[in-house]
């Protein structure tokens, strides 16, 4: 027997499913575009090389004496440190990777809240009589809009978490690099050059 009555529950009953399965997405696995959202920053980018050091020789050493002065800064800069430039690490100090989920920057603002009031109105209004829909979407905006602005609040805050991680961990991955530029700028400033 096909009823109006019936029909508007097999509707919302088939709405509110629809909704509470829209729930279930899954967000993309790749990292988004730089155009889809305008703040976004990547990921800070894998320490680079060592910068070439400059040294001027203050004291007019000869050229095999300069030679031999940075050959000898190099190997005393590499044992302090545990660092080779011109090879892989001898000792892996902070090269572990942060390796996390994607996390997105946050979307637009007011995004959250605005999709929460809607689909708690739309919620509220089906599920409910037609006699007490409007109530029901009023008090399905409410609820909904404080869901939206929650998720959107620990959203926020997982990007940011994981933009603080991830420049702590290139930050540790530069640190060996730093100390033997440190080590081998003291060691010729010791012989008597000038270091840029």
């Amino acid at each position: 027997m096909n009823t109006p009555n019936a029909r508007t529950s097999t509707a919302a009953l088939a709405l509110a499913s629809l909704f509470t399965l829209s729930g279930c997405v899954v967000a993309p696995v790749g990292p988004p575009s730089r155009h889809a959202y305008p703040g976004y920053r990547s990921a800070p980018p894998p320490p680079v090389a060592v910068a070439p050091l400059y040294f001027y020789p203050l004291l007019r050493q000869p050229e095999h004496v300069q030679d031999r002065d940075r050959y000898e800064c190099y190997r005393w800069a590499v044992r302090e440190t545990g660092t080779d430039p011109g090879m892989t690490a001898v000792r892996s100090q902070g090269s572990e990777v942060v390796r996390e989920r994607n996390y997105y920057p946050p979307g637009p603002s007011g995004a959250d809240v605005v999709g929460g009031a809607a689909t708690g109105a739309i919620l509220g209004a089906a599920i409910s009589s037609p006699r007490h829909a409007g109530a029901n979407a009023v008090i399905g905006a409410i609820f909904g809009a404080a869901l939206g602005a929650a998720a959107g609040d620990a959203r926020n805050r997982a990007y940011e978490d994981a933009q603080a991680r991830q420049a702590e961990a290139a930050e540790r991955a530069r640190a060996p690099s730093n100390n033997f530029r440190r080590a081998m700028s003291a060691c010729m400033q010791g012989r008597g050059y000038q270091v840029e």
